[in-house]
């Protein structure tokens, strides 16, 4: 009896002290600021059916213990603690990793694959995998048989994203020709820049309709769980909801034989299907980076905006590829794919943190070009301008004193080149007309009503009142005699009637 006395006196206070020692590990983890997992949480074994493991995209999960990723830029998203983390994998397989958000870095190789080759700091981690797409002679084994972890760690739940965009298009969506397809492809990055879940629904060579000799179509493969084969089964829509699609096709169709009308009369059937499919979500129409069947894209926007649906817009890409973009006459090097996501991004953001209105249809195209809701890194270039890094040896500092030419020979086109109902977009290109330089600048202008500019980009913009001020950032300070640059800013209403300009307080031209 004595015995028993004493044995459960000790089960109490071991009970008590490992009870006192997780208490002190949780404030600890706490106080680093790191997420404390729960036991459901940290059971995580890695395998695929781990529900901590996110697969976003579409994924063949009929195999329990190999899961199979479709398309271009599908991932897998996990947290993980311990030091290292391995992959299980069937045969020879290339894919990009980033640990903790940092950059992607490529592995080939089949069965077990080490993404930790330096072990990590002890502690809570995020892993990112992506597969490189099964597709045209590239035939790898991209299946996920399951993680490897350090003997006691497990998975847990990342942190939850609060969107999903899916990027509709051919190999320019998929990245072909970047340096690490559809990992550095523009959809790929602005997904990852937003904290955005993202899939690319892309294939090298695909056109929008289908052709008689044989173009491989998203008419008809989008509908499907794998569009590189005809006859695959139909992809289950419930596995998950866009909130945004934009699409990017048109590339290829010209070469095809596709004709003006029956590609607009595609089009605006495509947009009908994927709205029937995700109707809450906002869709994107984006003219193609060469401009073929701009016309087109833009009219199958507005048939579907004159039928009600004032959530499709179009995306006019108009000059956001910088010179050396191309990594051919068609492709985005990586250059290219960096600069369509400085313009993508902030126009995303914009429009999908804007509640969708049901009935009121966009008046102009939708925007195009807004700016990021936080500054841009300094390591992300403008598009139009060396990066805020690396000033182009002509640039003067920002301190260095402002000059006018005589008269105030200056001219500002004001556009508004989007517009979603609830807020717009403006493109200003200040123009020196003079025959000598302006050293620094600052545009002044009046805005329309209580109009109030909340985003603008390539200046540092201000506002008091109706009272708007743009001064110019470092490697723009400097407008040659009969040269120009430019800017741009997002408001909060889609007013236009902009007045007053001057340029370093002498008055521009009539702004058009």
């Amino acid at each position: 009896m004595r015995l028993r006395t004493h044995l459960g006196a000790l089960r109490n206070a071991l009970t008590k002290t490992r009870t006192a020692a997780l208490i002190a590990v949780a404030a600890g983890v706490l106080a680093a600021g790191l997420p404390v997992l729960s036991a459901e949480a940290a059971a995580g074994n890695g395998t695929p059916a781990d529900s901590n493991i996110s697969f976003v995209g579409r994924w063949n999960k009929s195999n329990a213990s190999a899961y199979v990723p479709y398309w271009a830029g599908v991932y897998l998203r996990v947290g993980f603690t311990g030091k290292t983390v391995k992959l299980r994998q069937r045969n020879t397989i290339q894919l990009w990793a980033s640990i903790d958000g940092r950059a992607f870095t490529s592995f080939t190789g089949s069965g077990t694959i080490n993404l930790t080759p330096t072990a990590l700091a002890a502690g809570n981690h995020t892993l990112i995998v992506s597969y490189r797409q099964v597709a045209g002679s590239y035939t790898g084994d991209a299946v996920f048989q399951g993680l490897i972890l350090d003997s006691g760690a497990g998975t847990f739940t990342p942190p939850a994203r609060p969107k999903l965009v899916e990027f509709v298009g051919d190999s320019i969506t998929a990245g072909a020709t970047s340096s690490q397809l559809a990992v550095t492809d523009y959809g790929f990055k602005v997904g990852e820049r937003l904290g955005y879940d993202h899939t690319q629904i892309a294939i090298g060579g695909m056109c929008l309709a289908e052709t008689t000799d044989g173009c491989w179509a998203q008419a008809t493969r989008y509908w499907m769980s794998s569009g590189g084969q005809a006859g695959t089964d139909q992809w289950d829509f419930s596995r998950y909801t866009a909130d945004g699609v934009v699409i990017n096709l048109g590339t290829n169709d010209k070469s095809h034989g596709v004709s003006a009308a029956t590609f607009q009369a595609t089009y605006t059937t495509f947009l009908t299907r994927i709205r029937a499919k995700f109707p809450n979500a906002k869709l994107f129409a984006m003219r193609t980076f060469i401009g073929r069947y701009a016309a087109e894209t833009e009219a199958a926007v507005r048939a579907r905006n004159a039928a009600g649906d004032a959530n499709v817009f179009y995306v006019d890409t108009t000059g956001w590829l910088p010179s050396g973009g191309l990594s051919d006459s068609v492709h985005p090097n990586d250059a290219g794919h960096q600069a369509i996501t400085d313009r993508l991004a902030p126009l995303l953001s914009a429009a999908l943190t804007t509640t969708p209105s049901p009935t009121a249809a966009p008046t102009t195209a939708a925007p195009t070009t807004p700016a990021p809701t936080t500054a841009p890194p300094t390591t992300a270039p403008p598009t139009t301008a060396p990066p805020t890094t690396a000033p182009p040896t002509t640039a003067p500092p920002t301190t260095a004193a402002p000059t006018t030419p005589a008269g105030g020979a200056c001219a500002v086109t004001y556009r508004k080149t989007g517009d979603w109902g609830t807020g717009a977009q403006f493109d200003v290109t200040l123009s020196n007309t003079s025959a000598v330089p302006v050293n620094g600048w600052t545009l002044t202008w009046s805005l329309p009503g209580s109009q109030r500019i909340t985003q603008s980009w390539n200046s540092t913009v201000t506002q008091s009142g109706a009272a708007a001020t743009a001064v110019n950032v470092s490697w723009n300070a400097v407008i040659p005699a009969a040269g120009s640059t430019s800017f741009g800013f997002v408001t909060d209403s889609p007013l236009d009637g902009a007045t007053g300009f001057a340029l370093n307080g002498s008055p521009c031209a009539a702004a058009t």
